[in-house]
């Protein structure tokens, strides 16, 4: 059961460490991202030493009959006191979360000294890589140290359980709220692990035995355990989802811009002070675009300013009956319009043609208080606008390309 389990729980751990690694690199001095990043990496170690054929190979280069056990439970214990650490840095002052962080890396150290002591005591001449507790429950040795292991385990997940489920009903996050349940949830299933593991020392010393309970033991641990990792890693993955959705959408807009911006910048030139970096390099280098983005929306605008003199009153009244017919109403109406005024002067600004009495654009009282709801109404002008042939671009045209 342990290797069927241990892989599948492996993965889950491997992948929180190597994805937070990334980030650690930016926040170093984030304590809380660090003791996470941390609490990942022991948990895949743990998990990793307890496979049997790893486990024989620890075994064989160090000389030490099941010597994988105290360094997958050293792990763990390391695991739990960072588990502690991550929800007080997000529950108290930094100075005050550092002083408790020691205090629980320091109580862990001990805990992990004393099973050290307590193991070397052990005479496990065979190795045992299935049935490690069950063979050695009736040592003495081994029941005082699995006995301090599961007092600990026992003590920190039932702190992890009440604090997580006490601060889920508070976190106004969504994600959060629903991670620190997963983490109460999973730490609750963990107790199983311990409480059979428990009733295994005991019943070495009262001579009954749990053995028929070992599978579910491996269950109730890998489970809890991947459930509280999850729970962890969900406000992390909700925010890099956040992410990624707003980093597509800002080069969706960029692409979307494109024609209009380029139907201005070869009208007037001038508009564009620095060609754009090519979008696909910057798709494939995963890089953003917000500030190209950004640029190509002023120069939209700016473009826009510089065709007043050749905006015809009769094109725009002309443009608003047309698109009404159209069943266009609001934003809509007021963007295709816009679109229809950039169209018609194009084609007088490349005749030279400019009004004597200009309109103004049917877009220059929007209320558009923000700079995402300037993009989302260029987007919407943008759909609608259509190149006058005579502005079309060609090979002979120079100027800034994307």
């Amino acid at each position: 059961m342990k290797d069927i389990l241990h892989p599948l729980s492996l993965a889950i751990a491997g992948a929180g460490f190597l994805l937070l690694l990334r980030d650690m690199g930016k926040h170093r001095r984030n304590p809380a991202l660090v003791a996470l990043a941390f609490t990942y990496g022991f948990s895949a170690l743990s998990y990793v030493t307890s496979i049997s054929w790893v486990w024989v190979r620890i075994d064989g280069f160090f000389g030490t009959t099941n010597l994988a056990v105290p360094i997958a439970q050293g792990c763990v214990v390391l695991v739990l006191a960072l588990q502690a650490s991550v929800l007080i840095h997000w529950s108290r002052p930094v100075e005050v979360a550092r002083r408790h962080t020691w205090r629980l890396l320091i109580a862990a150290a001990a805990v992990i000294v004393a099973m050290a002591v307590l193991f070397a005591l052990l005479t496990p001449t065979t190795q045992r890589t299935t049935d490690f507790s069950l063979y050695y429950v009736h040592d003495p040795y081994f029941q005082a140290y699995l006995l301090l292991y599961m007092v600990a385990y026992t003590i920190a997940e039932a702190y992890l359980a009440l604090s997580c489920w006490k601060y889920a009903g508070t976190a106004s996050n969504r994600s959060i709220a629903i991670g620190l349940q997963l983490v109460a949830i999973g730490a609750v299933i963990t107790l199983g692990y311990s409480g059979i593991r428990m009733a295994g020392v005991f019943g070495g010393m009262l001579d009954f035995s749990v053995a028929g309970l070992d599978p579910y033991a491996w269950i109730c641990g890998d489970l809890g355990a991947a459930l509280t990792q999850i729970g962890y890693f969900l406000p992390v993955l909700a925010l890099r989802l956040t992410s990624l959705r707003y980093w597509a959408h800002t080069h969706l807009a960029f692409r979307r811009l494109r024609h209009l911006w380029a139907a201005l910048t070869q009208a007037n030139p001038g508009i564009t002070l620095l060609e754009p970096d090519r979008q696909h390099e910057a798709i494939l280098q995963g890089r953003s675009v917000n500030f190209p983005l950004l640029r190509r929306s002023i120069e939209i605008r700016h473009g826009q300013k510089l065709l007043r003199r050749f905006l015809d009153p009769t094109a725009l009244a002309e443009a608003e009956v047309r698109r009404r017919h159209e069943g266009l109403v609001g934003d809509e109406l007021t963007a295709a319009v816009t679109a229809d005024q950039i169209s018609a002067a194009l084609v007088r600004l490349a005749e030279d043609t400019p009004v004597r009495a200009p309109a103004e654009f049917a877009d220059s009282r929007l209320p558009l208080p923000a700079y995402e709801d300037e993009l989302r109404h260029l987007e919407r002008v943008a759909a609608f606008f259509t190149p006058p042939r005579a502005t079309a671009p060609d090979s002979t045209t120079s100027g800034a390309r994307t």
